[in-house]
């Protein structure tokens, strides 16, 4: 039932209990395909040599930034993302241990216990690949889990439908189109925001940890369940 004050409004949940949460930190998140550890200028060779697999600028027609042309273009942005107050950013250590992609944390919002995930970058070597999930998984864990944050967001460009695709398959909820947010790269960006909240996390989690089971995969490494077929099913094992 919803609850209601003493003039017959209905207002939100308590939330009994809340502090302000703890600002993110330079850890390191350890998986079982990938580790996730605080960027630094030493993951600038493995970054751009990975990044070299594409063969053209496509992966980076929705982000902020251009291609790299070359490693010192990289060098600059790796140095200058480290040193941006408010942001947290990893590099994706494959298993071979090269750096394979970098993500971040954004906009913390200690208060309420919100916080975005962004500044994605994955290089065709990391793209599609079980690594590429659990890198996901691993920083929704250590906000969640670790942190104790309440919301999870992820925002894209409306356009940008593998982004889109890519947060719902993750679990996230479509909230809405934010309209003219930004102009970037000299046009307009409507953007498509999502999130994950508290309540949600532990069906998202149970359902992560199942598609990431050794036994989840064949020897080759495909996959035989599909992470939103268990997420489905964890969802009617919870209300039927």
């Amino acid at each position: 039932m919803p609850r209601t004050n003493e003039y017959g409004q209905t207002i939100g949940d308590a939330v009994p209990g809340w502090t302000i949460r703890a600002e993110p930190q330079k850890v390191t998140l350890i998986g079982r395909t990938c580790r996730l550890e605080p960027l630094e200028a030493k993951h600038t060779n493995d970054l751009y040599a990975s990044y070299s697999q594409s063969n053209d600028g496509r992966d980076f027609t929705y982000l902020a930034i251009e291609a790299f042309k070359n490693i010192e273009e990289l060098r600059n942005y790796v140095e200058k993302t480290v040193k941006e107050p408010g942001r947290f950013s990893f590099a994706i250590i494959h298993a071979s241990g090269k750096a394979v992609g970098m993500i971040s944390l954004l906009r913390a919002d200690r208060v309420n216990g919100s916080v975005e995930v962004g500044r994605v970058v994955f290089s065709p070597l990391l793209k599609q690949s079980i690594a590429s999930t659990e890198a996901q998984y691993l920083l929704m864990a250590y906000v969640f889990d670790g942190l104790g944050y309440r919301r999870y967001e992820w925002k894209c460009d409306t356009f940008h439908a593998q982004s889109r695709r890519a947060a719902e398959r993750l679990g996230f909820t479509f909230e809405g189109i934010f309209r003219k947010v930004i102009v970037v790269k000299g046009r307009n960006r409507d953007s498509a925001w999502f999130s994950i909240i508290d309540s949600d996390w532990p069906k998202i989690k149970e359902a992560f940890q199942k598609w990431l089971a050794p036994e989840n995969f064949d020897a080759e490494g495909r996959q035989i369940k599909r992470l939103q077929n268990i997420q489905k099913n964890i969802e009617n094992i919870v209300f039927t």
